[in-house]
Order: C-alpha cells, then structure tokens, then sequence
C-alpha cells in the first residue's frame, strides 16, 4: 500500500536522481497461465472468471433482508481484506458486500504483475453480473477505493471495451486518477526512463514520509501484512499511471450515478486531477452527483481515525442517493472539489 500512485512517481524520480539506492531487480517473470474459457461463477470463497482464474472473493451479508449491494474494489498494492471493517458496519444497514482480489494482487494470480486495464475491467463486469443476479431486485452499487475508483471509472465507461458492469452507481474513494496530463515533465520522464530500461526493477515507499492515513496502528498492521505488496515492478507503475490516464480521460463519458470522495490531507493523489475529473463530467448528469470533501480526511479514507463519518455517508448514500450526507461534508466545504458551477451536491 506504501507503493501507490504519487508514492511510486516521486519516489522514481528519487531514485533515478540518486543512483537507484533502495532497489532491488524482481525474480518475477511473466508466468501467466493459458486462459481456459469457463462460466464466471462464484463459489466456495472464490471469483471464478471468464478465463478460469480463481480471484480469493470475500462476502459479507447482512443478517436480515439484503437492501442493497456493493462491489467494493481494492487500491494498488492492497487486496480484499481492505473492507473488512467497512463492510461489517454496512451489513448492519442491510447493505451486502462482495470484495475480490484483484489478479496481480493478494491472493490472486500473477501476484506483482500487472494484469492489463482491459483484464480489470473485465473481471468487475462479470464480478457485477453475479451480484445482480444473486440479488436481482434490489440497487447494485461499485466501490472503488484509489486505484479501485480508477478500474470503476474505466469500466463503466468502456474505456478499453470491457463489458459493461452492472451499477446503479459509482462510489469514488480517492479515486486513482493522477494520470500523466496533471504530472510535471520530471516524474513523466522519470517513468519513461525507468519502464523503458528496467521495467522489472522493484520499488519502495521507504524514506519518502508520504503519510496515507492519520490511523498509524492500522498503517503498522498494513506494513506486517504478508498479502500486501511492499515492492512493486516499475512496469506495475506504468500500468497503473496508464490505468490512471485512462480514468481521467473517460470523465466526459461516465454516465452513472455518483458519489465522490476526497480528504483534504490526501498525500497521494494530488487535488488537481480529481479536480479536472469533476469538472470534466456530463453535465447532464449532475444531479445525480455528490461530492464530498473531508477536511480531516487522508487517502485511505475507509481506514482513517474518522472512517466511521465516511463509512456512514456511504451507507447512507447507497440507501437513500438523494438525500445529504449525514456529515455535512457534501456541503459548502465540498466546494474545494466541486466547483462553485455544480455545487458541492446536486441533487
């Protein structure tokens, strides 16, 4: 988690300026298994998709009647296991939550390769599918979380021609979308450089002081936990700024129901292209637009010390995407955001 989006940027500009100290060269090879075509299917804790591979999926239910749905999508270098906490609170509002690995992470396979936007995209729309027919009469919602939002944002817009997920609406938690336009010449050419000449060099987040959430015990437990990846390939970088390019770019496309999130203190995607993203949206859609702006707010927002405020605008949200958050942060201090021509929420 430590390596993610301006982590990784910055800290390739570091390294190339400083003679590549803290490297390492990954043993990493593309051992990607032949695809066999299959039924996409959930079963016994597993996202079985299209190709046959095997996702480790996590499901939680509410005790009672299933409200809605939310398919809740990881951030880089993170896996399923990041809505653990979340979920549980949302269940109790009737809202059920399905999480998988996304491949190249966790559990998933080709752990630490980068599997493509297109393969991304792909899997939530056949992940979304089973949802909604397991629960066919009741709201379908995707959640994504940095570069979850990013996958989310591609995926609904057709952005490499995946199919179409099923989603009444988006939820955006620090949305991945730092892409190449809002970089300077430097990082840019940083990367260039690195993907070009040593795509398999891995990276890590040490020294650079970026601080992803004001909760330090669960940075701590994140940092001991073995399914979360701590070094990361410079070509896993370039795929995810690619990813991000393609975010920023399918804004004026992304038709769905929304519901965006941003904390002041969020040390990884800079403010500007959630900004431009914002900015760029149909305006045709805009009422069915919330933006919310979290003053105490880190990039983790699911996991800060103040998780609780924004896990309960979402739940809130989910059941009733009309209504105002319950925070208030969709208010006047979500203009930063918004824009003084939208509104912090419209509708």
């Amino acid at each position: 988690m430590r390596t993610t989006t301006r982590a990784a940027a910055a800290l390739l500009s570091f390294l190339l300026l400083s003679g590549c100290a803290g490297i390492g060269f990954s043993d990493l090879a593309p051992r990607i298994a032949e695809p066999v075509p299959t039924v996409p299917s959930f079963a016994s804790r597993q996202f079985v998709a299209d190709d046959g591979a095997h996702l480790p999926l996590r499901v939680w239910l509410p005790a009672g009647r299933v409200k809605a749905t939310i398919l809740a999508l990881h951030g880089f270098n993170d896996y399923s296991n990041a809505f653990d906490g979340p979920a549980a609170d949302w269940t109790r509002d009737g809202i059920a939550v399905f999480a998988y690995d996304q491949r190249g992470f966790g559990r998933a396979p080709s752990r630490g390769l980068w599997p493509g936007t297109w393969r991304l995209d792909e899997d939530m729309a056949n992940a979304s599918r089973l949802v909604a027919a397991r629960y066919p009469r009741v709201p379908h919602y995707i959640l994504g979380e940095s570069m979850g939002g990013a996958v989310a944002i591609t995926g609904a817009a057709r952005s490499v021609g995946a199919q179409r997920p099923v989603a009444d609406g988006l939820i955006l938690a620090a949305p991945a979308i730092w892409g190449r336009a809002t970089m300077n010449l430097f990082e840019r050419a940083a990367l260039w450089t690195a993907y070009h000449f040593v795509p398999n060099m891995t990276l890590t987040g040490r020294g650079l002081h970026i601080l992803a959430s004001d909760n330090i015990p669960m940075l701590r437990a994140l940092g001991r936990d073995p399914l979360v990846i701590k070094a990361t390939r410079v070509d896993a970088i370039e795929g995810l700024v690619n990813l991000m390019d393609r975010a920023l770019a399918a804004a004026p496309r992304l038709d769905r129901r929304l519901l965006v999130l941003y904390g002041e203190h969020d040390e990884l995607i800079p403010r500007e292209p959630v900004q431009l993203f914002i900015a760029a949206l149909p305006r045709t859609t805009a009422a069915g637009r919330t933006v919310a702006w979290y003053p105490a707010g880190y990039h983790l927002l699911l996991r800060d010390l103040d998780a609780e405020l924004v896990q309960t605008d979402i739940a809130s949200w989910v059941l009733h995407p009309e209504a105002a958050l319950p925070s208030g942060d969709d208010g006047p201090t979500g203009r930063p955001l918004a824009g003084k021509d939208h509104g912090a929420a419209a509708g």
